[in-house]
């Protein structure tokens, strides 16, 4: 069983973790997501590098804007891994997918794109064919940008489904969702001893599906008090993020 993370070291590990487990049983398409409040991705996605040491030169690590590669190539220190960015998608190149994606190239990392790239990250992970490509922190379902009508359906049905969360972590008030590959979508309760796991999901419960869990959970209609906002609020503001 996975076991709650209690630091955002411990998340982290448990990311790479899930991410080779899920690569090993055949996922070409992940994302790996610590939905928490304030957290600046720069920080965990070099702590993340390690579970894709192994490809060398042959991992891509794409931003979504020049400045962040800029400064991910100053502050991470050598590394064989290049680092790019894909904000040329405001030049007038036609080939630009087959710019950034290489022959070479073994597998892909995007770190943190929005639903403004979503379009060219759709069509850089098609170009990837077989390759791995990791979404890290991605904020890809901004309705605002990506809309709520039939566009967004098929986006979603055409690529955003295609994706595999193999990590995922986001805190509510009292309580946690969790899902670290190959373990199902866990529900974790904040209790007087630490956190107790209360219920396990095939699929992402929904707002009202995590109502019911609550409410069975804690015998009430009452949802649970906050506290596990609040400790990685701490948390994050003693590690300066």
């Amino acid at each position: 069983m996975t076991d709650f993370p209690t630091t955002l070291d411990d998340a982290i590990a448990q990311a790479r973790t899930a991410t080779q487990a899920a690569m090993a049983a055949g996922y070409t398409r992940l994302q790996v997501e610590l939905a928490i409040p304030e957290l600046k991705p720069m920080e965990p996605a070099l702590q993340y590098l390690p579970a894709l040491a192994d490809y060398g030169s042959g991992l891509k690590i794409f931003f979504t804007d020049a400045g962040a590669a800029a400064l991910a190539r100053r502050d991470w220190g050598e590394l064989p891994h290049p680092i790019q960015s894909i904000d040329i998608a405001g030049s007038r190149q036609t080939n630009l997918v087959e710019e950034l994606i290489q022959p070479e190239d073994q597998i892909f990392l995007f770190v943190a794109p929005s639903s403004v790239e979503v379009n060219l990250v759709e069509q850089m992970c098609n170009a990837a064919g077989d390759r791995p490509v990791i979404l890290f922190n991605p904020r890809m379902e901004d309705v605002g940008t990506v809309g709520i009508g039939y566009a967004a359906r098929k986006l979603r049905e055409r690529f955003l489904n295609t994706i595999e969360p193999c990590y995922y972590i986001k805190p509510l008030e009292g309580a946690a969702l969790l899902r670290s590959y190959p373990s199902p979508w866990q529900v974790w309760l904040e209790t007087k001893e630490g956190y107790q796991l209360c219920a396990e999901e095939p699929l992402k419960p929904s707002s009202e599906q995590l109502d019911q869990i609550f409410s069975k959970a804690l015998g009430t209609d009452q949802a649970p008090r906050r506290g596990f906002l609040s400790e990685l609020q701490r948390i994050l503001k003693a590690l300066g993020q």
